[in-house]
């Protein structure tokens, strides 16, 4: 059994030296692939770091999220990035109007700066969305309508919405991933939303270090948890686990044009 977590962001793990541990303990779970996530301009430099030095094992997403509103975006140099080795879709980037709903134009602005570059280099595109369902739904109706690619145009990451909001982007050919949150107790209508989607258009990941699944809840979070995601999914879907890692697997090889996709 294989699995890949299709998103984790390494900024910490690169600040505490411990990738290596990081990795070593992912491969004993079973997880042959990470797909490291950027933002902003370091952690966009620490993708491509650890992708260089992880060839293979290490994927990666560059773009600018939201909490970079005041950054003075270098598409061309954004672009160029874009074209490295291993590196396979444009993020994360996204709405979030928990925190800043008075910022939603300036995000906005940027989400769709980051739509457009990922259209332009053909890369799929990460998505963060919370309490911003509208609007993140409407600019993704606009990238969806200009994608030309065969594959996903991207997938909404750490789904934390209901049935009803994750059939909108699926009508738009996105897929959606499902993280540790899945795992809490009070999750019930986040669990619901996990056993409807169809299944060739869900992921898992771990969105490390962040929401560790339980039974590590509260405490740091890293790629080898995923297990536990797909453990959990496996329970929610009345399948094995087996079943999920291979359709998650085929799904995250489709969403991120890798060659080894096989037919289900």
């Amino acid at each position: 059994m294989t699995l890949i977590d299709s998103h984790a962001h390494f900024d910490d793990f690169a600040k505490e030296g411990t990738i290596a541990d990081v990795l070593s303990r992912a491969q004993d779970a079973g997880v042959t692939t990470v797909v490291a996530i950027g933002g902003g301009v370091e952690a966009n430099r620490i993708v491509i770091d650890t992708v260089k030095k992880h060839p293979g094992h290490i994927l990666g997403a560059l773009g600018f999220d939201r909490y970079a509103i005041d950054t003075e975006v270098d598409v061309d140099r954004l672009r160029q990035q874009l074209s490295e080795p291993g590196v396979v879709a444009v993020g994360e980037t996204g709405l979030d109007y928990h925190y800043s709903a008075d910022t939603a134009d300036a995000q906005k602005t940027l989400f769709s700066k980051m739509l457009e570059v990922s259209v332009e280099c053909a890369l799929p595109v990460v998505v963060h969305s919370r309490e911003a369902d509208g609007d993140t739904c409407a600019l993704l109706r606009d990238h969806a309508s200009a994608w030309k690619n065969p594959g996903p145009p991207g997938v909404l990451h750490c789904f934390t919405g209901s049935a009803d909001f994750a059939e909108r982007p699926l009508e738009l050919g996105y897929m959606i991933s499902f993280s540790g949150i899945i795992t809490f107790k009070n999750a019930d209508e986040l669990r619901s939303a996990a056993r409807t989607v169809p299944d060739d258009r869900y992921l898992i990941e771990t969105d490390a270090p962040y929401l560790a699944p339980a039974p590590y809840r509260g405490k740091p979070n890293e790629p080898s948890y995923v297990a536990h995601v797909a453990a959990k999914m496996a329970e929610i879907r009345g399948v094995t686990v087996e079943d999920v890692a291979r359709v998650t697997t085929l799904n995250a090889r489709r969403l991120f044009g890798l060659k080894e996709v096989e037919e289900k």
